[in-house]
């Protein structure tokens, strides 16, 4: 289990959650999504990795953050 936080602080709690930039994790899941990856749409939720995953594909979800990320 993963989940991306855009903060400058530590993520613990509800509270420091609630303070992350909600605009970026909008960009990067619809640039993920554009580029076949589909991440759950809140940061209240988390992404999964399980033995169904190829390495095909967790090669192809890299490249499509790494793209993402350039991007912002």
């Amino acid at each position: 289990m993963f989940n991306c936080f855009f903060t400058a602080e530590p993520v613990t709690d509800l509270k420091s959650v609630s303070k992350c930039d909600t605009e970026r994790i909008a960009e990067v899941f619809h640039g993920l999504l554009e580029r076949g990856v589909y991440l759950p749409p809140s940061q209240f939720e988390a992404c999964f990795l399980s033995t169904a995953h190829t390495d095909r594909e967790i090669s192809h979800t890299i490249e499509a953050f790494d793209a993402v990320f350039r991007s912002l």
